[in-house]
């Protein structure tokens, strides 16, 4: 998995944009969905290879109590990517990372982040996605008192472990179901108009090809984007 590392668009329907003169002190904030009616998703839905499943989880929403975020940013992952921590085999730690889709993939990168990744694919496999970056939906002060800055800027979510410390998750969260009510969970969420691909972030040890592929996926038009932005571009579809 990726290394530690931490446009406007027309207005969208799930996205409240501030002021002009008030841009440079916040960002767009998601409305709040009505939480009721919204549905944790299938586990079905997590079952399939880490490159489909990355530019799916776009506009999902993590869902931790009274926090809740919507995924604006992801890296895919697959078993035989030597940026994956599958090329080390099924061990204690990685564990989980072969259990079935739909499940927490949780470890510590350099002893301090907190890295939340989503198990993709069949049992056995050893594929993901990192969540990379987020937008605050509910929550918020909970969000900034975990991330001790009290501030609405994207520097508050963009960068996976600030997906962990926002959501207070610890290594002990690695292979809970997401798909099941209660406790860390993703909910349906609307798809984004459009999606920007690039290379991963911090793999440099990977091979040249698996370095090269554009297995990052972020939402079009959000700030709530990490750096760098300059190697995403817009997806093109054949």
């Amino acid at each position: 998995m990726a290394i530690c590392s931490e446009n406007p668009a027309a207005p969208k329907k799930n996205v409240v944009y501030v002021r002009r003169a008030e841009r440079e002190e916040q960002a767009p904030i998601c409305k709040t969905p009505n939480l009721k009616e919204v549905l944790p998703l299938k586990q079905s839905f997590f079952e399939c290879d880490a490159v489909d499943l990355a530019p799916r989880l776009l506009g999902k929403l993590l869902r931790r109590e009274d926090v809740v975020l919507q995924i604006t940013e992801v890296e895919a992952y697959r078993q035989d990517d030597t940026a994956c921590h599958a090329r080390f085999g099924k061990t204690p730690r990685t564990a989980p990372l072969f259990g079935q889709g739909g499940h927490a993939y949780v470890y510590l990168c350099y002893g301090l982040h907190v890295m939340l990744n989503v198990v993709a694919d069949k049992d056995g496999v050893g594929a993901a996605v990192l969540i990379r970056s987020c937008a605050p939906v509910s929550g918020l002060e909970t969000i900034q008192t975990r991330r001790k800055q009290q501030t609405i800027k994207p520097i508050l979510l963009t960068g996976p472990g600030k997906i962990g410390q926002a959501l207070g998750l610890t290594t002990q969260w690695s292979s809970h179901p997401l798909f099941s009510p209660g406790g860390l969970e993703i909910l349906d969420g609307s798809s984004p108009d459009a999606i920007l691909v690039g290379p991963r972030v911090g793999i440099e040890y990977a091979l040249p090809k698996d370095v090269i592929a554009l297995w990052r996926f972020a939402i079009a038009g959000t700030p709530w984007v990490s750096a760098p932005r300059n190697t995403l571009q817009l997806q093109k579809h054949l």
